[in-house]
């Protein structure tokens, strides 16, 4: 996906510059790793959000999916002590349940996406929360039924969170979502569905078909995400993955709006992610309360929806 006169690019310099200036120690070594490493988990969230987006849709439930998945493989090492594969495999499994719950009410009962969506976020919520027993999990803490725990977790699954490892999963994950959604066949379909759905279907397009797998595919990066967020804290905690929905709708609509076609890509959605991060760290570094970023990132969001969606009302079409 082409991005328009290198406007985000340029926004993501001037902004390193100008915290360059204003805090020395902005662009040490240290920082550098620390804005790229932390900014893995959401933009994976958020190229999953992408292909949702893609075929006209909206994955409202990747941040509770982000929370089930970080209970999930946690509560496996510590009350089940399963092997590193094997916990992985079961997350992951279990968190196509999450897809295959959003495509039952979208697809089947004809709910619309948003709505559709919302429901399963509060669903999938609440089953974390319930599984969990209503807390946290970590090595050695008791079940609320005073039962001892005594796993641990993997040498092997802690490591995943070092920088290098972050910066490498994003890298590979990266590649394999930007060849698949703007390289190949069903990529390019998805974008058509998201178009214009009843010229697809007239076409002789299988819909439906690729309509699942994108939300098959968010639900998969978010499950993943969340593996990579239990990783980093070794824990699982109430709503954990509930801060990442915003910021990842922000770095999917900020990479929309870079685009010369004003459509969702995974290109536009990891700079969007990028400016975010640089944004949060820099502030943060000139003694910004964390608690106000959520307006700086509002307000960024609803630029990026103001320029997205003011683009196609001129062009007299509808959003992707």
């Amino acid at each position: 996906m082409r991005i328009k006169q290198l406007g985000l690019p340029a926004v993501i310099v001037l902004l390193l510059i100008i915290f360059t200036v204003t805090a020395p120690h902005f662009l040490s070594m240290n920082n550098i790793t620390s804005i790229v490493s932390g900014m893995v988990i959401v933009t994976i969230v958020a190229m999953g959000l992408t292909y949702s987006l893609s075929v006209d849709g909206f994955d409202l439930s990747v941040g509770s999916t982000v929370t089930l998945s970080n209970t999930l493989i946690i509560s496996l090492f510590v009350w089940h002590q399963l092997s590193l594969g094997l916990s992985i495999l079961v997350t992951l499994v279990c968190i196509i349940g999450v897809a295959l719950l959003n495509l039952l009410l979208i697809l089947y009962f004809k709910v619309p996406d948003l709505y559709a969506t919302l429901a399963t976020m509060f669903i999938v919520e609440g089953i974390a929360l319930t599984y969990s027993e209503g807390g946290s999990i970590s090595v050695g803490m008791s079940r609320q039924d005073g039962s001892a725990t005594s796993g641990q977790i993997p040498a092997d699954f802690s490591a995943l969170a070092s920088p290098l490892s972050l910066i490498m999963i994003l890298l590979i994950i990266g590649v394999i979502a930007y060849l698949l959604l703007h390289r190949t066949n069903p990529g390019r379909i998805m974008y058509m569905i998201g178009s214009n759905k009843q010229a697809a279907k007239f076409s002789g397009i299988k819909v439906h078909r690729h309509i699942a797998v994108a939300y098959i595919i968010s639900a998969l990066l978010a499950g993943i995400s969340g593996i990579l967020l239990a990783a980093q804290v070794s824990s699982a905690q109430i709503n954990s993955g509930a801060g990442y929905l915003m910021t990842a709708v922000a770095a999917a609509f900020i990479g929309a709006t870079a685009s010369a076609s004003h459509k969702p890509n995974v290109i536009g959605t990891i700079l969007g992610a990028l400016l975010i991060a640089v944004l949060e760290n820099g502030l943060v570094m000139l003694s910004v309360p964390y608690y106000a970023l959520n307006i700086v990132k509002g307000c960024v969001l609803a630029i990026a929806l103001i320029l997205n969606y003011q683009q196609f009302t001129k062009g007299g079409r509808h959003r992707v």
